[in-house]
């Protein structure tokens, strides 16, 4: 199975990808702030990327539950110049994580290679054409409602068939656009218009999802199902994070998304090093 992001190509099974999160916000729920400065997130980044981060992915706009959102103006400045000092110091590739298809057309102008899209263009085909044109990767995600009503009395019938079904529709309408099969990664969206219950549904089902022969991503650095189910702050959920992480990556899970890179590379590898000698 190969994922091609313009000039990128990654060929699996192979060690687990590690994208590093990069906050060009204030709102954030985690880091929100730390990083708008674009000099400190460019530094961030960088040291990301030591840490083992294999794909940056930045984002201007907050998603979070509740999250306010942010003018396609604002978000420009945010983080094409991030992205765009970014090209010239790293070697990895660079994700806009953005619904906005303006935003993309001008992070892939900047030198950008995955769109990162919660809204997995569900309103129109422009982003859908515009990433098939730049041959870039996308991220198609599954979400229920908005940020803003995402997490309003989520509900599912039976939440692992139901996002099945969307991959498989949204594989086929990004197909009609001309986005080819290699160009994709599917994201169940954990915490996107879903309750604890329906996220621990998704972790515990990830292999069922590699019918579509797609890599899968889950991101669930720190996120409030975590907090919800033990308790914990979002300063005190990474080992909750590492544990859902590595479980995934058990499952056959090819990328994970994650604020703390360096801890989520090493539990990873740790837990890939175990896998290989179950299997023998």
């Amino acid at each position: 199975m190969k994922l091609r992001c313009r000039q990128f190509e990654f060929t699996f099974p192979r060690p687990a990808l590690v994208m590093g999160i990069v906050n060009v916000t204030p709102d954030s729920f985690y880091d929100g702030g730390r990083f708008l400065d674009t000099r400190a997130a460019v530094a961030h980044a960088l040291a990301l990327v030591e840490q083992g981060a294999e794909i940056i992915d930045v984002g201007g706009e907050s998603t979070r539950p509740g999250a306010v959102p942010v003018a396609e103006s604002e978000e420009l400045l945010r983080v094409l110049p991030v992205i765009e000092q970014l090209v010239g110091q790293i070697k990895a590739p660079i994700s806009i994580d953005t619904v906005k298809p303006g935003v993309a057309r001008a992070a892939l102008a900047a030198g950008a290679s995955i769109v990162n899209d919660v809204g997995a263009g569900r309103e129109d085909d422009t982003m859908s054409r515009l990433v098939a044109e730049a041959r870039a990767g996308y991220v198609c995600m599954h979400a229920q409602g908005t940020p803003q009503t995402m997490q309003v009395n989520p509900s599912y019938t039976d939440v692992v068939r139901e996002v099945g079904d969307f991959f498989s529709a949204r594989l086929r309408r990004l197909n009609d656009c001309g986005v080819s099969r290699e160009q994709i990664i599917l994201d169940p969206g954990f915490g996107f218009g879903k309750t604890a219950e329906h996220n621990l549904q998704l972790l515990g089902a990830a292999r069922s999802f590699s019918r579509f022969e797609r890599p899968l991503l889950v991101g669930v650095s720190r996120k409030s199902f975590i907090g919800s189910l033990l308790g914990a702050e979002p300063a005190d959920r990474l080992p909750g994070a590492l544990a859902c992480a590595c479980v995934a990556v058990e499952a056959g899970v090819q990328l994970v998304r994650a604020h703390d890179v360096a801890e989520t590379v090493q539990a990873l590898r740790m837990t890939e090093a175990i896998l290989a000698k179950r299997s023998t």
